[in-house]
């Protein structure tokens, strides 16, 4: 089949990451982000975190919000691409007024156009499907609008959870709910018509967590080149590939066809859940994703397909809920030590 446009902005070299004398994760992929939160009060400064990013070579990150510190930080470092979000409160205000997202805009944007490289703005972050879905869309279009009235190379999408299938099992019956159908639905016919990824989030471990009998954990984490799923001619050894093909065959029951996709979470938590939750099956999901992102088979659906993703997170947050959630880092806040070592 032919591959859905892919957008890549920058390239994560083959390199071996290597900080404070101590060697971490070796990367060696070409689309390969980290996500950047800042849920913690005991995080290292933004500059700090920014010299990390270059000392290792991440060329691309992810931040939830426009936050101002972040972004004087990235000011000068164009070699990274950043995503900024639009806080979910906010979009209330935007989704009433055009003049609200051109306001938004010059106070949280267009002071870094010149010297930070923007690639996405997203647009609510998992809201769909909830209360807050509808607001996303007129949002989207408006920030749509401005920048292309800019001709500023900045994509406007939204980040959904794979709460929006209704089904995923096998993946070729993969469908939407009926909320998803109404709020996602228009929301992939105009990423379509604007040529736009959808960024999503796809989670094995939460998969895994909730049914570990039936799901092995080899399956889950990468650890195994044996069919486990077989879907017509598709064969699947791998939660993820299942989990993205059904999202894709969901997108193409509502007639959006070859609509690409980007991972913006994907990840495996280091503690929090007992012998689910360890360094080394962590170490092993994430060191496998970065395996399969960087070998370009793509998924049983869309094959020799490349997959843009970014990893969840660089540092555990101490203000997240407890258990998991504080604990999907890659670095101990504050050392900026790795938790654990891939490959």
């Amino acid at each position: 089949m032919e591959c859905p446009r892919i957008f890549i902005f920058f390239l994560l070299s083959a390199i071996l990451f290597n900080y404070n004398n101590d060697v971490s994760i070796n990367v060696a992929a070409t689309n390969v982000g980290l996500n950047y939160g800042l849920l913690g009060d005991n995080l290292p400064s933004p500059y700090d975190v920014i010299s990390l990013y270059k000392s290792i070579g991440v060329t691309k990150i992810r931040i939830f919000d426009p936050n101002t510190e972040v972004l004087n930080a990235l000011r000068g470092n164009t070699n990274i691409s950043v995503i900024v979000g639009v806080k979910d409160q906010d979009l209330a205000a935007l989704a009433a007024s055009e003049v609200a997202v051109e306001d938004w805009f010059a106070t949280n944007i267009e002071p870094y156009l010149s010297d930070v490289n923007i690639s996405f703005i997203t647009v609510g972050n998992e809201v769909i499907p909830g209360p807050i879905g509808p607001q996303v869309l007129p949002v989207m279009q408006s920030l749509t609008n401005l920048v292309k009235s800019r001709c500023l190379p900045i994509l406007i999408s939204t980040v959904v959870a794979m709460s929006n299938l209704g089904q995923s099992y096998p993946p070729s019956a993969g469908m939407f709910t009926p909320q998803a159908r109404e709020q996602l639905v228009p929301v992939l016919t105009f990423l379509s018509q604007t040529n736009t990824p959808i960024l999503v989030n796809i989670y094995p471990y939460f998969a895994y967590s909730s049914n570990p009998v039936n799901i092995s954990l080899d399956y889950a984490i990468f650890n195994t080149k044996d069919v486990v799923v077989e879907d017509g001619p598709m064969q699947y050894s791998n939660i993820f590939d299942a989990i993205f093909d059904a999202f894709v065959w969901a997108m193409e029951k509502e007639d959006v066809m070859d609509l690409s996709m980007v991972v913006t979470e994907t990840g495996w938590p280091s503690a929090g859940n007992g012998y689910l939750t360890t360094p080394d099956i962590a170490a092993t999901y994430n060191g496998n994703f970065i395996k399969h992102v960087e070998s370009g088979i793509g998924t049983p659906k869309r094959p020799n397909c490349s997959i843009e993703g970014f990893l969840f997170a660089t540092f555990n947050e101490n203000q997240k809920p407890a258990g998991t959630e504080q604990n999907f880092g890659l670095y101990n806040p504050t050392d900026m030590k790795p938790i654990y070592k891939l490959f």
